[in-house]
């Protein structure tokens, strides 16, 4: 089974308790600033959210926002999503791969998102961009935020581990590192879990984006950016 495809069957099953993760306490400081931040960014744009998962950030640009249109590859997470309380008639879910999006209805001034960046092989990194920069309007708003790595650890990769306290089990050929997710049921999940530098995620973006902003928090960081103008 590819990477993708094991990551999309592991949201797949842990949708129905995903949103654990918003809910440490320990966390609810970085997630205050977070939701404020992207509200804020998001008011009056049409967007363009990839990856969407249950809806938790759908949920909370939809007020905001002038339209959204939100893809995931995985139904059983769109039919949480779906259930989201966001604002009438502005959001449309799509079932979607975010390597090869979808006829779209519309170009985006605006895209998010979050949780994603980190679960993209660095080899497919460069044209999902591309892919994702062909859907928006030159100079559009993109953010894009993300699990940062725990500092303190050992430096020794099996004791690394990310925010959510899971250790990361291996490294690639390629530079990916890996983690051993069990979910619920007990099943065992290998995933890819990349924790980039500042200076990684501004070179992956060099020549396509500019007014690029990086702020890292204590779980999580934060990148936003404009596409280039024509």
């Amino acid at each position: 089974m590819t990477p993708e495809a094991t990551l999309a069957k592991y949201y797949a099953e842990r949708a129905p308790y995903y949103e654990r993760v918003y809910h440490k306490p320990e966390r609810q400081s970085d997630l205050r600033r977070l939701r404020v931040w992207v509200a804020e960014a998001f008011a009056g744009k049409i967007i363009l959210e990839i990856a969407c998962g249950t809806g938790y950030w759908t949920e909370l640009i939809s007020h905001n926002a002038a339209s959204v249109v939100a893809l995931d590859f995985n139904e059983e997470v769109l039919a949480y999503a779906r259930q989201k309380p966001c604002a009438p008639g502005k959001v449309t879910f799509m079932q979607g791969d975010a390597f090869a999006l979808p006829h779209l209805p519309r170009i985006f001034d605006a895209a998010l998102a979050g949780f994603w960046w980190s679960h993209i092989p660095k080899s497919r990194l460069r044209p999902f961009l591309k892919g994702l920069h062909d859907a928006l309007q030159p100079g559009a708003l993109v953010m894009f935020f993300d699990n940062a790595y725990v500092e303190g650890n050992s430096t020794k990769l099996v004791s690394r581990k990310d925010s959510d306290g899971n250790p990361l089990s291996h490294c690639d050929g390629d530079g990916n590192t890996y983690q051993e997710r069990v979910l619920d049921d007990g099943s065992l999940h290998q995933i890819v879990k990349n924790f980039p530098e500042a200076e990684e995620l501004r070179e992956t973006l060099a020549g396509s984006a500019s007014e690029i902003e990086i702020q890292f928090l204590t779980y999580y960081w934060v990148l936003t950016y404009r596409t280039r103008r024509s």
